[in-house]
């Protein structure tokens, strides 16, 4: 599924902050890291998810990206590092959206590594699950993450992958499988 004009696109995601171009991607088997970048329009990007969140990302001017982001990837700086990506590609503004993701309801956290994350994006990722335990709101962790980086939210998908059950859920069910979120350029 790599390698020719107009084949999708992948890393191996492994929770970092690693941006790859989508050249490098080509490669059998594909890079680590948990996002990549292009500004080439037969190029499509594909990123996996069952709980943690999938961001696209897009420019004016034909640059985009697709961003696996999981709590220590938003801590490691994932979005910083494709927006980056993008920027030396030529993009300008850049606007984002988020797809599928756990929210706070469903999503236990522990308060160490909460304070890592609100260490690094502040107060507003604080939740409580539906049964009061301190939670990541991981839909606010990533739009910290999209304005700290300078990214224009646009409408994605709000949904919950652990209560929605249209989606997969490794927390809520253990789900094998994966959502996969594909982004290309349209225009540039």
């Amino acid at each position: 599924m790599t390698g020719r004009d107009g084949d999708v696109r992948w890393v191996r995601q492994v929770h970092g902050a690693v941006a790859h171009p989508a050249a490098a991607a080509a490669a059998v088997p594909p890079p680590d890291g948990d996002a990549l970048v292009s500004a080439d329009r037969s190029d499509r990007l594909a990123v996996v998810t069952a709980d943690c969140a999938p961001i696209a990302l897009g420019s004016p001017e034909g640059v985009f990206a697709a961003v696996h982001a999981g709590w220590r990837g938003l801590v490691a700086g994932v979005v910083d590092s494709a927006v980056d990506a993008m920027r030396r590609l030529g993009a300008t503004s850049v606007t984002g959206a988020l797809g599928p993701t756990i929210h706070a309801g469903c999503y236990e956290f522990s308060p160490g590594d909460l304070d890592r994350v609100a260490a690094r994006l502040g107060g507003a990722v604080r939740g409580w699950t539906t049964d009061g335990r301190p939670a990541l709101d991981l839909p606010a962790a990533v739009g910290a993450a999209l304005e700290r980086a300078g990214v224009a939210p646009v409408p994605g998908v709000d949904r919950c992958t652990a209560c929605s059950g249209r989606d997969f859920s490794h927390r809520a069910r253990g789900d094998t499988g994966r959502q996969a979120v594909l982004v290309w350029s349209a225009g540039g």
